[in-house]
């Protein structure tokens, strides 16, 4: 019990961060949908370019950041030579990485599409901005190896506030005092940069925070050890796999979309709607994220503690329960979330639920995960998210020509149930952990019951009769959480 209170105490800190940080994150949503329109495509291409910087992320990382908690953590190990073995291999991979963008730019935007042919620059940006992404990926888990939660999520905050802040001025302020005095302003802003600005203060934020790992720079112990090299490496390229596998399921289908589209000028508006309402639900991205910062420490640490499956139990049905809670309630409140994006997006909502379901799938795929890290099989872990990816670029493939976008949404959703139910059967078989299924059918049921409700409220009632009959199901499902979890616990302390 112990350890599940430390794990909620970092998770709650991490959450400051990932949930708090990306909520504020949102306001870049409504002003890149209010200022950029859909008919443009132009959030279609932050869209796509995020989508392979995410993927790309994965492969220069290498599988480092879980490596380095798994050799770290080994009796005897030299925590900051391990950082050091770990942060050789990411800058090596990501300076080539660099240099092939920079020398192959025109082949690499001629297949991009139509749109990069033009603008080049997005391209380079988004490549450096990768770049220093990875690089900074290790000091992050150095912090989060040495429990230091509150530098990380310092960091991750301010990253937060200056992009918001710089954004907030190059859409907002200066566009309007270009308007009435250009000469004011010309020397630093050019309308006709246009959305070209979303990758031009990504990668001043994330440079800017490159200046705060001095400290943990100087941590490094510069030894070059082939035997701990060879063993990273053995460790790691298994989770690579699984990483890209992992990444596509949640990026190919934003990077499938504009190849296979049957008309070019449509793409990137489709896809812009897309992604545009796929934001609305990253709240369970947000909630996976925060957890993980916390329990990937949390189980590497506490593996040799007898009672740790069943802490592992716990946690799980504690995820499952918060995140159903979680899909109520913006289910619940979407006549007020769907004023996030702007009116020439709103078309796409019907997208949310599926993708928040395929979002709470992830997350249980990656509390079943541990069992191949903790006994070194993490082959397993890589079949497993080829399985899911699989299916998610057949569902792509064959249906987004008919059906658009929804068959991006559809094609995650049955990935991400793939990849769950195959890591749970495998997990049950080479190192079992007793999960109480009851319970977490239980709540599963209930909660689909209540979404179902939500659903077939009458359209002509007003938004506020619906979110005053929604509250009232959100609170149907609080209840049971108290009355089946927290009166019972609060009984037996009381003892």
């Amino acid at each position: 019990m112990a350890n599940l209170k430390a794990l909620l105490k970092d998770t709650v800190i991490y959450g400051v961060s990932s949930i708090v940080g990306r909520f504020l994150n949102y306001l870049l949503v409504p002003l890149y949908t209010f200022k950029i329109s859909a008919e443009s495509g132009g959030y279609g291409v932050v869209t796509n370019l995020y989508a392979y910087t995410a993927l790309i992320l994965v492969i220069l990382t290498f599988g480092m950041e879980t490596t380095f908690f798994r050799f770290a953590n080994k009796e005897g190990a030299d925590s900051r030579k391990v950082f050091s073995s770990s942060l050789f291999v990411v800058t090596a991979l990501s300076l080539v990485f660099l240099a092939a963008i920079f020398g192959f730019i025109t082949p690499i935007c001629n297949t991009l599409g139509k749109i990069y042919t033009q603008h080049h620059e997005y391209v380079l940006l988004m490549a450096s901005c990768v770049v220093l992404d990875a690089i900074q990926a290790i000091p992050f888990s150095y912090l989060r190896y040495k429990k230091r939660p509150i530098k990380f999520a310092s960091l991750k905050l301010l990253f937060i506030f200056l992009n918001i802040g710089l954004n907030l001025l190059y859409f907002i302020v200066l566009p309007n005092i270009y308007a009435k005095n250009p000469e004011a302003v010309s020397a630093i802003y050019d309308p006709n940069v246009g959305a070209g600005y979303v990758f031009i203060l990504n990668f001043i934020c994330t440079s800017f925070i490159t200046f705060f790992f001095v400290k943990e720079f100087r941590d490094i112990k510069f030894v070059f050890d082939k035997q701990l090299l060879r063993q990273m490496f053995s460790y790691s390229w298994p989770i690579l796999v699984l990483g890209i596998a992992g990444i596509l399921n949640q990026a190919a289908d934003k990077i499938i979309f504009p190849l296979v589209y049957p008309d070019e000028d449509q793409a990137q508006q489709q896809l812009g709607i897309y992604g545009a309402c796929v934001k609305i639900a990253m709240i369970m991205a947000m909630i996976t994220q925060a957890f993980r910062y916390a329990y990937e420490p949390f189980v590497f640490g506490n593996d040799k503690d007898k009672n740790s499956k069943e802490s592992y139990a716990l946690a799980m049905k504690y995820f499952i329960v918060f995140t159903l809670l979680a899909f109520l309630a913006v289910i619940g409140y979407m006549d007020i979330l769907q004023r996030i994006i702007g009116p020439g997006y709103r078309e796409g909502l019907k997208v949310v639920p599926i993708v928040m379901a395929a979002e709470i799938m992830m997350g249980v795929t990656f509390n079943l995960s541990f069992w191949y890290k903790l006994v070194d099989k993490t082959l397993w872990g890589a079949v497993i998210s080829i399985s899911g990816c699989i299916v998610l670029f057949i569902v792509n493939l064959v249906f987004i020509p008919k059906f658009s976008y929804m068959a991006c949404a559809w094609g995650g959703f049955a990935g991400y149930a793939t990849t769950m139910l195959l890591s749970y059967f495998l997990g049950q078989k080479y190192n079992p952990v007793k999960y109480p299924l009851k319970d977490i059918a239980l709540y599963t049921l209930f909660a689909a019951a209540l979404f179902v409700a939500m659903t077939l409220l009458p359209k002509e009632w007003s938004p506020f009769m619906r979110i005053a009959v929604n509250t009232l199901l959100i609170l149907l499902f609080a209840a049971l959480i108290v009355i089946k979890d927290i009166m019972p616990a609060l009984r037996r302390r009381r003892k």
